[in-house]
């Protein structure tokens, strides 16, 4: 296990930029395995997650070439499906939540697809349901074996269909668009995901033969097509990485440029910071953070407390509330964050509010944030990092307090931002790895 030891409560200034979008390279490798030709996929965030889904299309027999840093070339001609009754492959895919969205390109192009329960983020329950009802709306036979807690689908040939997704799942659309697009006949999904990730994965696929309509809504039209070619993808900054940034040069009372941050697709991000009352300037492609010394949250029309909560896009990303919980600690004013969406992502609370947070936790969902306006400094503590967001959370709140922090279990961190400690040192923080 590794650690982080963090001299907090100085001021960074300078430039980051953030790495390739996780939720989209774990979306846009999986889709390789529709087609026997080369794909090239550029901005590839080289972490843990996305690094260990690369090892898992190896172990498949896909073809990797690391062209350099962030350029990987795939080739899926030769796939031995078998290797997915192995041992390394259910040590490997039960590691990694991700892995799911095989299934769907498998089930396509194989006719099967196995997978033992994912792991990831211990953040409540995360139903599986959405993905395996859609596949078997397309024709797919489902088996869950509750022993072994496996999960197998197979079909000799999937056919279109309509179906309303019961939840706006991104990874479940994603299984599902993955199947549709080999699928014989019209497949029409309502209340599809429409995320930008979402966006992106279908983009790709369009431009590998697939016939989609409805991109960036929550009605796609799949008209399945026998056979999709290679291609070439960039994937999209990490939006999670840029509201990262901008909570840190907020309560660490920083100025911090942000590069190339893919503005079009950030959403409402940088205006719910905003809220908070933080200084985001746009120049171009670029997000200037300053003059954070002092920022108040902003009530609603009638003078009623503000509240920051997460809904599927457009709305508020789920993966950034941790973010905005600890940039309220410092601010001018009180505002309740509605996490909606996962019931344990608040429980890091108690970890910020042992460093002097003034923090209500309500209930696994809500929390109200008392401001301190600078009046007091967080003190340091020693943490452990339960999953990725509050990881980073922590960290944020680790760099704004006075003295040295320890934080432990920092691989949670390392499966979302790489090289975190490196590219934070390059603009005067003051972290360690041990």
């Amino acid at each position: 296990m590794a650690t982080f030891l963090v001299e907090g409560g100085n001021s960074l200034k300078g430039t980051l930029e953030p790495q390739g979008a996780k939720n989209e390279a774990l979306q846009v490798i999986c889709a390789v395995l529709l087609t026997t030709e080369d794909v090239t996929i550029e901005n590839v965030p080289e972490i843990s997650d996305v690094l260990k889904l690369v090892e898992i299309l190896k172990g498949l027999g896909v073809e990797v070439e690391r062209l350099q840093k962030g350029i990987f070339r795939f080739n899926s001609a030769k796939v031995n499906i078998g290797y997915l009754k192995t041992e390394t492959y259910a040590k490997q895919a039960s590691s990694l939540r991700g892995s799911v969205m095989i299934i769907g390109s498998l089930l396509a192009r194989f006719g099967q697809g196995f997978i033992p329960q994912p792991g990831g983020d211990k953040i409540g329950r995360r139903r599986m349901d959405t993905h395996f009802t859609g596949l078997q709306k397309l024709g797919a036979n489902f088996h869950f074996d509750a022993q072994n807690k496996w999960y197998s689908v197979e079909a000799k040939k999937l056919r279109g269909a309509y179906m309303l997704l019961e939840e706006a799942s991104v990874t479940g659309t994603a299984n599902i668009v993955l199947a549709a697009v080999l699928a014989e006949g019209i497949t029409t999904i309502y209340n599809a995901a429409c995320e930008p990730y979402l966006q992106q994965l279908c983009k790709m696929l369009v431009s590998m033969g697939a016939k989609i309509s409805g991109i960036g809504s929550n009605l796609l039209t799949i008209n399945g097509v026998n056979s999709l070619r290679g291609c070439s993808h960039r994937i999209l900054p990490d939006m999670i990485e840029v509201g990262s940034f901008i909570g840190l040069a907020a309560l660490t009372a920083s100025e911090i440029t942000i590069k190339n941050v893919g503005l079009e697709h950030l959403g409402i991000i940088p205006d719910s910071f905003r809220r908070l009352g933080i200084r985001v300037e746009q120049h171009k492609d670029n997000l200037v953070v300053k003059d954070t010394q002092h920022y108040e949250i902003e009530n609603y029309i009638d003078g009623s407390i503000m509240t920051i909560s997460d809904a599927p896009w457009p709305g508020l990303t789920p993966d950034l509330l941790s973010v905005f919980l600890v940039v309220a600690i410092q601010a001018k004013g009180s505002v309740l964050i509605h996490q909606k969406m996962f019931e344990s992502r608040l429980f890091f609370v108690d970890k910020i509010i042992d460093m002097g947070a003034q923090i209500i936790l309500c209930d696994p969902h809500r929390a109200t944030v008392i401001g301190l306006n600078r009046e007091h400094c967080l003190r340091a503590t020693k943490m452990t990092t339960p999953d990725i967001r509050a990881g980073i959370a922590l960290l944020i709140a680790a760099l704004s307090a006075k003295g040295k922090s320890t934080i432990d279990n920092i691989e949670q961190i390392d499966r979302g931002y790489e090289n975190i400690e490196t590219r934070l040192k390059q603009i005067g923080a003051k972290i360690t790895r041990i």
